[in-house]
């Protein structure tokens, strides 16, 4: 005989169908699964063996043949167990799938048929609820399903629960309340932060035009500190901000965490990591780090010590928003809208500029440290900050606290709103055509902004995003043109460019601890 059910298979960002067929026939006692199975899928036959038979069911003695169709997409996963289980049953006359006409199922069964939870029941259960499909999931995926506006779930525990179903005994209860998380983590605070007023300025600047940042300091100035605050000053999420980062969480395997929700993602993977786990790959393509940081802060700290592959797979995402993986038989588009920020220091002993005067490496060292970021990626990072060692006075405790990131929040805020009512975007986000637009300069500004690009050789990319920077400091200030003040604040962020790194440092600044340029007056000189 020959059972029917459907289930859903995993690839990318996307839940294909796939349609469970399994046959019972007469012949020597066998089982073979087809259908492009990975070994996790065909591994299956034992969990499914063992569990039909801890059910008190009996196995059928026979020829059985289990079809995954379509045959030429790839399935991997325990998901397909409990389809697999329920198809074979009902095929072999022990149950019927009257009460199964229009439902999905997913789950991993134990060897004592219990349900365990699977990967990417999110995307699933979209994809199911689109096509008006009720759901049969584990109990541990319940919470993840039910961000799904109108999806109808019925978590269950034991293969014994869906038996009792199609039996008619105990009807299954389909949830289909959408539970939103109220619950959320909180973000380190600013107020934790002593002195450093210019990083924390171009930091707020950051996350008001959702700017990349590079910070560029010695051991202990604070780089890591300050770039871990960054998630607690930006927007929370919008409800389908927060559906794409819990999808891709899904996808990539994570189990979902209700304080998460609304936050945004920060990941901070190590200077070791492959390119494939920067950018995303694998045989069947995987969600990368910088996919798992969508909609929120990608960390790179010793960004120098990355390879060079995976620092340059960077440049396209920066630039576009998203990844494309291409493997010779299979493809897979990512999102990757994420905001860099990257930190460094000035020299391979990490004391270039320190008041001490303990740096000793040669120019030649300081210009082989620096060219290990290519031009290009450079280029793409909005904001340069080059951070200093806090003294003594401003360590110590006072009366006066530092802005908390409540405040700097607030002011984020404002600037987001102006920007969505203006062009429905990010400053970082703006196209040429959008810079044209919306970035109107005084003719102030526009004289500052040629003797910068004669002094310094700045790039087209790089003139576009110190105009993006300057909108949006111009939108802190609620200032609807780009002055003069507004594009040299935006040039004071370009710091790198202005000292000529990048393979070509000024000796002034190597080999006797060179003071680092860190003001407004010191760069204009």
């Amino acid at each position: 005989m020959l059972a029917t059910l459907i289930s859903r298979a995993q690839f990318g960002m996307d839940a294909p169908e796939v349609r469970v067929d399994v046959h019972v026939g007469p012949g020597l006692p066998a089982m073979a699964i087809v259908g492009l199975a990975e070994t996790a899928v065909k591994e299956s036959r034992d969990r499914v063996r063992s569990a039909i038979v801890t059910a008190q069911f009996s196995f059928p003695a026979g020829r059985i043949t289990v079809n995954l169709a379509p045959a030429d997409l790839p399935k991997d996963g325990g998901r397909f167990d409990l389809p697999i289980a329920v198809a074979l049953l009902i095929a072999s006359g022990q149950l019927t799938g009257t009460a199964l006409p229009d439902c999905e199922l997913y789950g991993e069964l134990s060897l004592g048929g219990e349900i365990r939870a699977v990967r990417g029941v999110l995307p699933a259960t979209r994809a199911a609820t689109e096509h008006n499909r009720r759901v049969i999931l584990p109990r541990q995926n319940l919470e993840e399903a039910q961000l799904v506006q109108g999806a109808r779930i019925a978590p269950v525990r034991h293969l014994n629960e869906v038996a009792a179903h199609l039996r008619g005994q105990e009807p299954l209860e389909f949830v289909t309340d959408r539970r939103v998380p109220e619950v959320q983590k909180s973000n380190p605070d600013l107020a934790e932060i002593r002195g450093q007023h210019h990083p924390r300025r171009a930091l707020e600047i950051a996350a008001a035009g959702h700017h990349s940042v590079l910070l560029v300091g010695s051991p202990g100035t604070g780089k890591s500190m300050l770039s871990k605050r960054l998630p607690g000053i930006l927007p929370p999420l919008s409800d389908q901000e927060a559906l794409e980062v819990a999808t891709i969480a899904s996808a990539a395997g994570q189990m979902f965490q209700a304080e998460n929700w609304r936050c945004r993602p920060f990941r901070s993977p190590h200077h070791t990591c492959t390119t494939v786990s920067l950018v995303g790959g694998g045989s069947l393509p995987k969600p990368g780090e910088i996919t798992l940081a969508h909609n929120g802060v990608l960390f790179l700290d010793e960004l120098p010590e990355f390879s060079r592959v995976a620092l340059e797979g960077l440049r396209e995402p920066l630039e576009n928003g998203c990844i494309t993986i291409s493997r010779a038989a299979h493809h897979a588009d990512y999102p990757a809208r994420f905001q860099l920020i990257a930190a460094m220091n000035p020299c391979p002993c990490g004391f270039l500029g320190d008041a001490t005067a303990r740096c000793r490496c040669t120019l030649a060292q300081i210009q082989r440290y620096h060219a290990r970021i290519s031009g290009p990626l450079l280029d793409r990072l909005d904001l340069h900050v080059v951070m200093e060692n806090v003294g003594p006075a401003q360590l110590r405790v006072s009366e006066e606290r530092p802005e908390t990131s409540a405040a700097v929040a607030a002011r984020v805020q404002v600037a987001r709103k102006l920007q969505e009512a203006r062009q429905q975007m990010c400053n970082a986000n703006l196209d040429n055509a959008g810079v044209e637009r919306h970035c109107r300069v005084t003719p102030e500004g526009v004289d500052i902004l040629e003797l910068a690009l004669q002094r310094f050789g700045l790039s087209v990319r790089a003139y576009h995003r110190v105009l993006k920077v300057a909108r949006t400091v111009a939108d802190l200030d609620g200032s609807d043109c780009i002055t003069g003040a507004h594009i040299s604040e935006a040039l004071l962020f370009r710091q790198l460019d202005q000292l000529n790194w990048g393979g070509r440092v000024d000796r002034s600044y190597a080999g006797g601890g060179g003071k680092l340029p860190s003001d407004q007056s010191e760069v204009r000189h």
